[in-house]
C-alpha cells in the first residue's frame, strides 16, 4: 500500500460460520474505506474526482452513512428518521460537500451510525424480516441486508481507489 496509512483491519476467517463471515466481510469493506481516508486533509478529502463531478472521499463516507442509518435503522428496525444530508431541495446532499465540512466531523457520524448498525443487527437473526418495507412494500431479511451492504461496500471503495489515486497518486490496500 503506497502512500496510506491502514486501519484496523482482516479478513474474516476463512471457516467461519455465516453470520460472523458477513459480519467481518461488511466491517472489512468499512476498514477499507476508512484506509482509503487515511493521512489525507480536509481540504483533499474534499477534492473532486473528475471536475466537474462533485464526487468526493468525504461525500463517499456521507453517502455510506446515509446508506447504513437507511438499511439498518430505517428498514431493518423500521425506524423513522430523516435523512442526515439529503433533502428535497438536494437529493443527493450527501455527495454535497463545503469547506465546513470536515473528516472529524463526517467520520464521527459515520462511525456512530456503523455502531448503531451493528447494535440493530445484534437484535435479529440472519432470516429475521425487516420492520420497515423497501420500495416494491416488502421486508428484507437480515441475510440480504449484509449481503447488499458489503455489495455496496466493495463497489464503492473500488470508487475509492481511482479518488484516492486522483487526488495524492497512492494506491493499494484494499
Amino acid at each position: 500500500m503506497t502512500g496510506m496509512t491502514s486501519a484496523e483491519r482482516s479478513e474474516p476467517a476463512i471457516d467461519a460460520a455465516e453470520r460472523p463471515m458477513l459480519e467481518g466481510w461488511l466491517d472489512f469493506h468499512r476498514e477499507t474505506l476508512a484506509t482509503k481516508c487515511a493521512g489525507l486533509t480536509d481540504a483533499q478529502l474534499r477534492e473532486a474526482s473528475v471536475p466537474p463531478s462533485a464526487f468526493t472521499l468525504l461525500g463517499l463516507v456521507r453517502h455510506l452513512t446515509e446508506v447504513e442509518r437507511f438499511w439498518f435503522r430505517e428498514i431493518l428496525a423500521g425506524e423513522e428518521l430523516p435523512d442526515l444530508y439529503c433533502t428535497e431541495e438536494d437529493p443527493d446532499g450527501d455527495f454535497t460537500v463545503t469547506e465546513s465540512d470536515t473528516w472529524a466531523g463526517t467520520e464521527s457520524v459515520w462511525r456512530a451510525e456503523v455502531a448503531a448498525a451493528r447494535k440493530v443487527a445484534a437484535e435479529h437473526r440472519l432470516d429475521d424480516l425487516s420492520r420497515g418495507v423497501g420500495s416494491a412494500g416488502k421486508p428484507f431479511n437480515l441475510r440480504w441486508i449484509y449481503t447488499h451492504m458489503i455489495e455496496e461496500y466493495a463497489r464503492h471503495n473500488g470508487h475509492a481507489d481511482l479518488v484516492r489515486e486522483r487526488v495524492d497518486g497512492a494506491t493499494g490496500g484494499t
